[in-house]
């Protein structure tokens, strides 16, 4: 990959709703003029959710999904730069040959990526770490063999309950993990800074276009619930269209 090299520090630029519309238009056209290897990005993600719901269902061993389920925030930031660089390439004309662009993915661990993935993890670890103490304080009496025998805990007044305020905590805990990464993958791939400052930079855009950025990340949250429910297989088009997407906003986005 050839690496450019802008500003040293990070324009940030106002965004409109003219600018997400192009970024989408941006992205669907990028996932057309590559849908293999869009698709075999995304298929990561739903052999992954197939594998959790067989674990959690046909198993009933809810204990190994958090395991499995650490795997996703340890291989997304790699897995999206692989739609980042297949549209760097569409923009910059470059050609789009398979193991070039593994060979670009491959070599994020000696550069940054693996330090924002680790950040992702704590993150998620903590998350998880909270959200037992939220069942704990809500539901630590109730009776539970598994999720599939038990669901009926979940519908009482009790259950409700430790639902809504979870999902209150859960929405501040991604709308923060949005904030310090919707534009600091991309930016990582394409620039040669430091994590601490793509994440920076990345709460800076939000913050200075609150609106148009938080409206961004509840169509990203609505269209990855939309993709889960026919058996994931809709994040075989939702996650190469935001991923690409997602490139194409940084790019209008920062300077």
């Amino acid at each position: 990959m050839s690496v450019t090299h802008p500003p040293a520090v990070p324009e940030i630029n106002l965004v409109d709703a003219s600018d997400l519309k192009a970024s989408l238009a941006l992205g669907w056209r990028d996932f057309r003029r590559a849908p293999v290897l869009g698709l075999a990005f995304s298929a990561v993600y739903v052999l992954g959710g197939w594998l959790i719901t067989w674990a959690m269902t046909a198993k009933g061993q809810v204990w190994w999904t958090l395991p499995a389920s650490a795997g996703f925030p340890i291989l997304g930031p790699f897995v999206a730069c692989g739609f980042y660089e297949i549209s760097r390439r569409l923009e910059a004309g470059e050609p789009l040959v398979a193991n070039e662009i593994f060979g670009v993915i491959f070599r994020q661990k000696d550069r940054q990526i693996p330090a924002i993935a680790a950040v992702i993890v704590v993150y998620f670890l903590f998350w998880n770490f909270l959200s037992h103490m939220i069942f704990a304080l809500f539901l630590g009496n109730a009776t539970m063999t598994n999720v599939s025998s038990s669901l009926a805990v979940f519908l009482s007044p009790q259950g409700l309950s430790m639902l809504a305020f979870g999902t209150l905590v859960g929405a501040g805990f991604a709308t923060l993990l949005f904030c310090l990464t919707v534009v600091s993958l991309p930016m990582l791939l394409d620039r040669e800074v430091d994590f601490v400052t793509a994440m920076l930079t990345s709460f800076a855009l939000v913050r200075e276009n609150p609106r148009i950025m938080l409206s961004w990340g509840a169509l990203i949250a609505i269209c990855l619930f939309l993709g889960m429910l026919p058996a994931f297989l809709g994040l075989l088009v939702v996650l190469p269209l935001f991923g690409h997407a997602s490139w194409h906003l940084y790019r209008r986005a920062i300077t």
